[in-house]
């Protein structure tokens, strides 16, 4: 078996990305990334550390992270396993990404930025519930976000048998905001489907 081992070669196999999906790339919180971010209550967080990769996922009862600023997101790190693996990957290199995640749709969208672990007690308290507050907080600085591919979950079926989500800002609203209305719009969303279902696989 032959590998592929240069980016050249890889590309060849591809093509270049249309426009679209290098437009929609946002340096920080927009409106509607904000408002798509914070309808979802499970993301993943990668890392990556000296000792290899880390994917966990991440959930809570409301938004799964909050909004510092426009450039940070909070994300506490609520009881788990106590393996600590994506956090002394944090601690160790920064690098992370989050996969954001509602049920009914099948846009995700993706944050990647750096983090760093705090015990602030006032980030701290911020999250409390019952009585109970984190014992960290991940505060990731966004290096950039953008909306997903949705085939992946279309060809998988993740959301069968659940409400399609009708109140999230769609793709075409997002490529419509990140370029100034050049392109998305109503007429991007309407031709989605079709285009979509020819090009699954």
């Amino acid at each position: 078996m032959q590998y592929i081992d240069d980016i050249p070669a890889l590309e060849a196999l591809y093509g270049r990305p249309g426009a679209p999906a290098l437009r929609k790339v946002a340096r920080r919180m927009t409106p509607l990334y904000r408002r798509w971010i914070m309808a979802s209550r499970l993301c993943v967080l990668t890392t990556v550390g000296p000792d290899g990769t880390d994917g966990s996922p991440r959930g809570d009862d409301g938004p799964v992270v909050a909004e510092l600023d426009p450039g940070t997101l909070a994300l506490p790190d609520w009881r788990g396993n106590n393996r600590l693996d994506s956090l002394r990957n944090i601690v160790a290199d920064g690098r992370v990404s989050l996969l954001f995640l509602v049920p009914g749709s099948d846009s995700v969208m993706r944050v990647n930025g750096t983090a760093r672990l705090t015990a602030d007690a006032a980030l701290r308290a911020r999250f409390e519930k019952n009585g109970r507050q984190p014992a960290t907080v991940i505060v990731i600085a966004i290096a950039e976000i953008y909306s997903q591919c949705a085939r992946a979950l279309m060809r998988s079926g993740t959301w069968d048998g659940i409400a399609r989500r009708d109140d999230l800002p769609t793709a075409g609203q997002i490529l419509a905001e990140m370029t100034d209305g050049e392109e998305g719009g109503a007429e991007y969303d309407r031709e989605w489907p079709a285009r979509a279902a020819n090009s699954l696989w």
